[in-house]
């Protein structure tokens, strides 16, 4: 596995573009008042499929042969990666294989399956899915893509943090969910290349802190994997995202699962903004760091807007509680 280089962000641009508007970057004067510096928010939630994984799938699959999009394509995701690999496939001619956990968000599910891939349900959680995913890629030889040991997918993630640095060059700060840990990394490659000034924040829920484990003992951890934001929820570290991590993330903020509750009624009610769990933690780390932010000018990634209506009851009600 190689590191993705800033070149590498720019050539997957140019696949990404062709298939994929840019998404905008925009200023909350609310959530500014609330935190009392300049928040902007980059809604990825726009994107067609309602995730920024989508970027990652365009990327990977438009560099594939010929002969392993014949093989078929699998891999495992709690849902918006999934979706990511399953358009991806429906555009480059490739049979898609998606590896789901038992219980995975069925609107994530309904939208893998109107995109013709073949779910395969398999555990509790992702991780019991991925492992899956993998054994029937010796089994049949498919083309497995890993969720987040890929090169090309955080290349092609990275073209969020790259459209951040343009639209606002003078940031401070970039805040950005973490599960698997592909936003992240690509936020510090782009960042540490163009701004090494700018700081990367990841922020993960602290029920399912694997990532933050591995970042801060400086090696794969495995950890609960408990959170309702199923986007956050993997049970452990990856080696190449956290080799990134390691050499260049400014610091790390675990939330707790009200918190991201709150910080999705927030995002409804002060910036008309609807977003999955994993979309509303990094606001959710925002609001955390209080007072070390004053002043400054940061962005929050709403990484995705695919979130149920029984979560989304739920964080109303824990919101008002």
């Amino acid at each position: 596995m190689v590191i993705p280089k800033l070149s590498d962000v720019y050539k997957a641009r140019k696949i990404i573009e062709r298939y994929l508007p840019r998404t905008i970057t925009e200023y909350s004067s609310k959530l500014s008042e609330l935190v009392g510096g300049d928040v902007y928010l980059k809604r990825d939630d726009q994107l067609p499929l309602g995730a920024f994984k989508v970027r990652g799938g365009l990327n990977i699959l438009a560099n594939l042969s010929v002969e392993e999009r014949e093989r078929g394509v699998i891999t495992a995701s709690t849902g918006n990666h999934g979706q990511s690999i399953a358009n991806a496939c429906n555009i480059f001619g490739a049979k898609a294989f998606i590896a789901l956990p038992k219980g995975a968000n069925p609107l994530k599910v309904e939208a893998i399956k109107s995109l013709g891939a073949e779910l395969l349900f398999h555990g509790k959680n992702f991780d019991d899915a991925r492992e899956y995913a993998e054994r029937l890629a010796m089994q049949e030889g498919f083309r497995y893509i890993h969720p987040v040991n890929e090169p090309l997918i955080i290349a092609g993630v990275a073209t969020q943090a790259l459209e951040i640095v343009e639209d606002v060059p003078d940031v401070n700060a970039i805040f950005v969910p973490l599960g698997g840990g592909s936003g992240a990394s690509g936020a510090c490659i782009v960042t540490k290349s163009i701004n090494p000034d700018i700081k990367v924040y990841a922020v993960q829920s602290e029920s399912s802190s694997a990532g933050f484990l591995s970042w801060k003992q400086g090696g794969v951890r495995t950890a609960g994997n408990e959170t309702f934001a199923e986007g956050l929820a993997t049970g452990t570290g990856y080696d190449l995202p956290l080799s990134v991590l390691k050499a260049h993330l400014d610091d790390f903020i675990l939330v707790t699962d009200d918190e991201i509750r709150a910080s999705i009624c927030l995002l409804i009610e002060k910036a008309h903004t609807l977003a999955e769990g994993a979309g509303a933690a990094a606001l959710a780390g925002i609001i955390k760091s209080g007072e070390k932010l004053v002043g400054k000018k940061m962005v929050a990634v709403v990484s995705g807007g695919n979130i149920t209506l029984d979560q989304l009851e739920q964080s109303i009600k824990s919101f008002k509680s």
